[in-house]
């Protein structure tokens, strides 16, 4: 099956904007996406109705109760996991894995190892610099290809041992795009005996997610990065959510997820959550959700597919930009990262954002990629990102900006 792009754009208000004059285009996606309409009438819809919270003997609390188990049952057919029980929520990914990272510290000692990535968005790099601190582990880094932004598996062989307690890894940089085979670095982790956690902020509205196939022990996502509100999520196999003891005041549940979810949980949120994945299902074809959930990301990474084939290719006859990472749609997401001769990344995000160009600048919490790549110092890069309502057309309109900075 294919995405029908005219259908989708059409169920998002925010695409319709107009910056002088000209029809604004989300080149943002990376930052966080905009959303259907469905959700905003969720959201809404859950504070017009009257909300209440969990554990009252009164139909508004019974209500709220539906919401939670719903949003649980919806992440986990989008995540692959089993159950919604394997699923918490909290304010942000940020704030999930910085639990997380308390919680695992407790079982580590001194000289135990965490590995982590250069590739990596901070929040699943100092989460763990953080937890190791708490309790003398060592932080070991695996570097990725500066030319090509290519992450190899076989790179950890050389920093895991026996010692190694966990592995974090990005499914996909949200600096330049890299996909990283993570059932291949789970697969080298899990023979060592280490833990496996996975950052799926930025893949997750780019290709289907499979907890169990993938070997993720942990997997986090934001949902304002796949259409939704801001709201994090994490999974856990429930061994460890249940075994791990979580920070939490005395009244909280003993017993995951709700162990995992510090105070009152933002039921509206999570109303537009199951909103989210619900348009999402929509996209696809197939007997149950999780069967339209895989169905509609695949037909999603196909298209996008073509939109990165497309930028990569003007990208190339443009002598006075440089594009940094995979030079070929295979193997990354439609986030790209580009630097224009004699104009700080400041200056080029400006100009656009004149246009109706919405884009990135900086190091966008990517520090150790940035450094890596030696712009950190200096600015850092444009990114530039696509989702599924992005059009050929506005991809040429990107590229055309970017010519006449030339």
């Amino acid at each position: 099956m294919s995405i029908d792009v005219v259908a989708a754009r059409s169920r998002f208000p925010a695409l319709s904007r107009l910056v002088a004059g000209n029809r604004a285009i989300y080149a943002d996606g990376p930052g966080g996406t905009q959303v259907p309409e469905s959700v905003i009438d969720a959201v809404s819809g859950y504070l017009e109705r009257g909300g209440s919270n969990l554990g009252g003997p009164f139909v508004t609390s019974e209500e709220t109760a539906r919401v939670v188990a719903g949003a649980r049952g919806a992440v986990a057919d989008l995540f692959g996991a089993t159950s919604g029980d394997e699923i918490a929520f909290g304010q942000n990914m940020t704030s999930l894995t910085l639990a997380l990272g308390r919680a695992l510290a407790r079982t580590w000692s001194e000289g135990d190892e965490v590995v982590v990535t250069r590739l990596d968005h901070d929040a699943n790099v100092s989460s763990w610099m953080q937890a190791a601190s708490e309790s003398g582990a060592v932080v070991r880094h695996v570097d990725f290809d500066r030319e090509t932004g290519t992450l190899d598996p076989a790179a950890f062989d050389a920093v895991l041992s026996p010692r190694t307690r966990l592995v974090a890894v990005t499914h996909a940089s949200n600096a330049i795009g890299t996909v990283v085979d993570v059932a291949e670095v789970a697969a080298r982790a899990h023979d060592v005996g280490a833990l496996v956690f996975v950052d799926a902020v930025h893949y997750a509205p780019h290709g289907p997610l499979d907890v169990d196939a993938a070997g993720s022990d942990f997997l986090a996502a934001s949902a304002y990065k796949f259409f939704g509100p801001h709201v994090g999520a994490l999974y856990g196999r429930s061994e460890l959510l249940a075994g791990l003891d979580a920070v939490r005041i005395r009244p909280a549940p003993s017993d995951p997820p709700g162990k995992w979810e510090t105070g009152t949980q933002s039921f509206e949120s999570l109303a537009g959550v199951t909103a989210a994945v619900e348009y999402l299902e929509g996209l696809g074809e197939g007997a149950t959700r999780r069967e339209r959930l895989v169905s509609a990301l695949e037909a999603t990474r196909a298209y996008e597919a073509e939109l990165s084939r497309r930028f990569l290719d003007g990208i190339a006859a443009m002598g006075h930009v440089r594009c940094y990472g995979i030079p070929k749609p295979a193997g990354r997401t439609p986030t790209f990262a580009v630097a224009v001769e004699s104009m700080s990344p400041a200056a080029v995000a400006a100009r656009l954002g004149s246009q109706g160009i919405f884009v990135w600048h900086g190091h966008y919490y990517a520090l150790e990629v940035m450094a890596y790549l030696g712009v950190l110092d200096s600015g850092g890069l444009v990114r530039i990102g696509f989702v599924h309502y992005n059009t050929p057309d506005e991809v040429d309109r990107v590229l055309e900006a970017l010519d006449d900075l030339g």
